[in-house]
């Protein structure tokens, strides 16, 4: 029996405001435990939440580039649940009118573009942090983050592999980061996912018992714990068991999921409209001031970087996956007018070096003007495309310009024909045997002279002149 996977994903992206959703305590990260707190997000009596108009903003923002329908008039609700994190007993949530609803995200899966449809992107605060001690039966809490804004979008169940949920993923945090409401920092919490996944018969319409996979910390665990649990239900059925409803925890270290609780519905939240908040009401004026003010997002400028600068799909897919690093490229192309090998350069030699130093391009080494200055100095001439890869390298340690490496190591390219000329010679007449094969038919052997030539040279002769020279030397 063949089966069909069904995913769904709901994303915590947490908004990059200044203050806290219902009070103005801090939102930054790393402060000590429990000093961003208030009487109003520790839920003391007789308080009253007022709602961030920033946090309102930038949930528009969200759900226009996700071209949702934004309700004119929405609630907050009372999600009730007691868990230690959670002071107040309850989580300000939206549930029945939720601000935005029925949107979509574009992604490029297999060479081909898919559709995911967007349920519902709603406002709510967040939890506090539990810390538990190693070496005692004790658990802490740290109420910094209790009431941090955070925006809930919920996916339609269009998801069919874990390599689409990783592209639908890639493809939310890139616009979160474009339009400037979210850093989308995994590690820290600021961008997190749960999946719900169920299977069933291929061509079935009716879906299957889903459960839930939560502790999914990045992109290659979601689709590692995605592809685990397909293969768990899969066998389960095969077997003639049956899958229950749950929630279940991914454990990266032995790559599996375990149960952790059974899945609660809507109605064990005993959700109702929150009294202590007015309706929230959103009028045209705003709806249109947020969008005038939109940025151009990631499907826009990689259709723009094909058109203006001819890039094929793959390189403008992967430059514009990040606005800095968009940004990087743009900056370098105005100062270097050939956009392939700028793009070249970028998405090898320069990503590979901020890879293996686990850096972002923002604190790249090496500037966008002085990457431009180095691809001038290998277009006019001075210096060879392999001199230029040891300039970069010492570009990248000491961060200074090329220009200025390649006058202190007198890296200059050789272009002298009669200085060429002679070390041709010299190398034709240390290699008889190689001559007289070459001449015999064996014309590969080109490269090794070359080779020779620019060993004797240390890699600064002009490789186009070394080869033009040694072909008509070479000659019978």
């Amino acid at each position: 029996m063949e089966f069909e996977p069904v995913i769904g994903l709901e994303v915590h992206a947490q908004l990059k405001t200044k203050t806290k959703i219902f009070c103005s305590c801090s939102t930054s990260f790393g402060a000590p435990p429990n000093t961003h707190t208030c009487p109003v997000c520790l839920g003391m009596p007789g308080v009253l939440p007022v709602l961030n108009k920033r946090v309102v903003e930038y949930t528009l923002r969200m759900a226009i580039a996700t071209d949702c329908k934004i309700a004119r008039e929405s609630r907050f609700a009372r999600k009730n649940y007691f868990y230690p994190d959670l002071p107040k007993g309850y989580q300000i949530s939206q549930y029945e009118l939720p601000i935005a609803q029925h949107g979509h995200i574009d992604i490029e899966i297999n060479d081909s573009n898919q559709r995911i449809g967007i349920t519902r992107i709603h406002m709510e605060e967040d939890a506090g942090k539990l810390g538990h001690d190693p070496d005692r039966p004790i658990s802490m809490i740290d109420f910094n983050r209790t009431g941090v804004p955070l925006i809930e979008i919920v996916s339609e169940p269009d998801i069919r592999s874990p390599d689409a949920a990783g592209a639908y993923l890639r493809q939310l945090r890139s616009i979160v980061r474009y339009l400037g409401i979210c850093d989308g920092n995994l590690e820290e919490g600021s961008f997190r996912c749960d999946a719900n996944v169920s299977i069933r018969p291929k061509g079935a319409e009716a879906f299957g018992t889903r459960t839930e996979l939560k502790n999914l910390n990045s992109f290659k665990h979601v689709q590692k714990a995605l592809q685990y649990e397909i293969n768990r239900q899969k066998e389960t059925i095969l077997d003639g068991g049956h899958i229950v409803q749950e929630t279940r925890l991914w454990d990266p270290t032995k790559n599996k999921t375990t149960s952790m609780r059974g899945k609660e519905e809507a109605h064990d939240y005993r959700y109702f409209p929150d009294p202590d908040l007015l309706p929230l009401v959103i009028d045209d004026q705003w709806i249109g001031a947020v969008k005038k003010n939109l940025p151009e997002l990631p499907d826009q400028k990689r259709r723009r970087f094909m058109k203006q600068y001819g890039l094929p799909s793959y390189d403008a897919q992967l430059l514009t996956s990040d606005r800095e690093l968009a940004d990087y490229f743009e900056d370098c192309a105005r100062r270097f007018a050939k956009p392939k090998p700028v793009s070249n350069w970028i998405m090898g030699p320069l990503l590979g070096l901020l890879n293996a130093q686990d850096k972002t391009i923002d604190a790249s080494p090496i500037s966008a003007p002085d990457l431009a200055q180095l691809l001038e100095l290998i277009e006019n001439g001075t210096i060879s495309g392999k001199i230029a890869k040891s300039v970069f390298d010492e570009m990248a340690q000491t961060g200074k310009p090329p220009q200025t490496i390649v006058e202190q190591k007198g890296l200059v390219q050789i272009a002298d024909t009669g200085a060429i000329d002679e070390i041709v010679s010299q190398v034709i007449s240390n290699c008889p045997k190689e001559v007289e094969a070459y001449q015999n038919g064996k014309t590969k052997l080109l490269g090794f002279f070359v080779g020779q030539v620019m060993k004797k040279t240390r890699g600064k002769a002009n490789p186009k002149l070394v080869n033009e020279i040694l072909e008509k030397k070479l000659e019978r």
